[in-house]
């Protein structure tokens, strides 16, 4: 009997599919930004980081990637209009990455509401703003779009309300979108990291009095993944090898919500 040969997956999933990726100037973002364009797509890098956009803008190109810096706030709803219709300029939207996030461990007691306002309004509005901004795009000839939500989204974690309400909230977010336009074209899946090797690691230290014992419930024993490898899964939620996905939520944790 002979077997079949699997064929090798394609290499330009994304070609003269435009693609919008928020939080690009680092981390997940910059190497979601950066795979999207070798494989085809010309990409609007948004970050309000306007340095780190034009590294990632650089990168991409020297390898032979198309794209746009293009500075932009995503808790602001008239800075996200300006955005995407700047991104406009490289053609209808297709694909969107919601990358764009910021966190830290605080005691819920005494966290100031200007940073619980400051997460909620990145991590979740952000998300639901630049998705309503983008809809209109992607609903003319069909699209997927990809959130990055998180394992703090899934399960509980210490000093992380606001942190953990926000990735909730897009997990949920996703879920609904999903439904509301599974017979529109457009398609809605989330990937849930945990932990990941970019800057926001920085952000997630002790606070006063907190518990390091608290810290092994969200630690894998694989350790920390790459942004290449949240980069990998969220590209191929957004290719056509997943049409029949949506309303995935897809853990990259390490086995921490197994």
């Amino acid at each position: 009997m002979t077997s079949e040969r699997i064929p090798a997956p394609p290499t330009r999933r994304f070609e003269g599919r435009v693609a919008l990726v928020t939080g690009a100037a680092s981390g997940i973002g910059r190497a979601t930004a950066i795979l999207l364009a070798t494989e085809g797509a010309p990409v609007a890098c948004l970050d309000i980081t306007e340095t780190g956009l034009e590294e990632t803008l650089g990168a991409l190109k020297t390898l032979g990637g198309e794209g746009l810096a293009i500075q932009c706030d995503v808790s602001d709803e008239t800075s996200v209009a300006s955005a995407v219709e700047q991104t406009k300029t490289l053609g209808r939207i297709e694909v969107l990455a919601n990358v764009a996030g910021v966190g830290g461990f605080h005691n819920a007691h005494d966290v100031p509401v200007e940073k619980w306002h400051k997460i909620i309004g990145v991590n979740l509005t952000g998300t639901f703003l630049v998705t309503r901004a983008s809809l209109p795009s992607l609903l003319d000839g069909g699209g997927s779009v990809v959130n990055v939500a998180s394992t703090a989204g899934l399960i509980g974690s210490a000093y992380s309300a606001a942190y953990c309400a926000s990735k909730g909230g897009v997990v949920m977010l996703t879920k609904a979108l999903a439904v509301e336009y599974a017979d529109k074209g457009v398609r809605f899946n989330a990937v849930a990291p945990g932990g990941v090797l970019t800057p926001l690691l920085s952000d997630f230290g002790l606070p006063e009095g907190g518990d390091s014992k608290h810290l092994y419930k969200i630690m894998s024993r694989m350790g920390y993944c790459k942004p290449e490898e949240v980069a990998a899964s969220i590209a191929f939620l957004a290719s056509e090898e997943s049409r029949y996905t949506t309303g995935a939520i897809l853990p990259i944790d390490g086995g921490i919500t197994a």
